[in-house]
């Protein structure tokens, strides 16, 4: 069974930050990562799924033409909408996934600490939402933590050995540490130099 809402809205109820992603060397780091391995300097649209408190959403929103972002606690979209304020091109909604998928296509899903929360059969419907949702040059990447986590239903392992799979995309970009696993698949496939005409 995939982790209910009230689960993550326990974890906001008391903490406006409560995996330390502002503090945490870790997770700056990660999310520098993050966007080092996009293969394109902008997107026309983007899906943040499960976005938290909006860390990586400020990041993410430079970087396209329109962001969405959704999240099933509805202390954790007060705080995306908070931190996105200066981007009015920047939408959070609360819901969840898979069932509440929102509308519009998209050249990009961010995947990040959120699928091993899902159990195989809601993360298979993910993908199937993902793959119907994407441009035909779309890309999806997908972050997550290695170590269990207690209650989880996944491991990152299993999570983007799913992914890979069922997404039948090219590979672009993979880095895998001791810690994180961070893959980039993409429907067009070609590498930066290529686009850009170096090679």
């Amino acid at each position: 069974m995939s982790v209910a809402t009230p689960y993550f809205d326990q974890l906001f109820a008391d903490n406006d930050d409560p995996w330390a992603f502002r503090q945490r060397w870790y997770e700056r780091r990660k999310r520098a990562l993050t966007l080092a391995v996009l293969t394109r300097p902008r997107y026309a649209s983007i899906f943040e799924p499960g976005c938290a408190n909006g860390e990586l959403s400020a990041e993410l929103a430079p970087r396209c033409d329109s962001l969405v972002c959704c999240d099933t606690a509805s202390a954790a979209v007060a705080l995306a909408k908070t931190r996105l304020m200066g981007f009015a091109h920047a939408h959070v909604e609360q819901s969840r996934l898979p069932e509440q998928w929102p509308g519009g296509r998209f050249e990009l899903i961010v995947l990040s600490e959120l699928c091993y929360y899902l159990d195989a059969d809601d993360l298979g419907r993910l993908i199937e939402r993902a793959l119907a949702s994407l441009t035909d040059d779309g890309q999806l990447l997908a972050c997550h933590w290695r170590p269990r986590i207690e209650g989880c239903p996944q491991t990152a392992e299993q999570v983007h050995a799913l992914l890979h799979e069922r997404l039948a995309m090219r590979s672009v970009v993979q880095h895998h540490e001791e810690d994180f696993l961070l893959d980039l698949w993409s429907r067009e496939g070609h590498s930066v130099a290529t686009l850009e005409g170096l090679r």
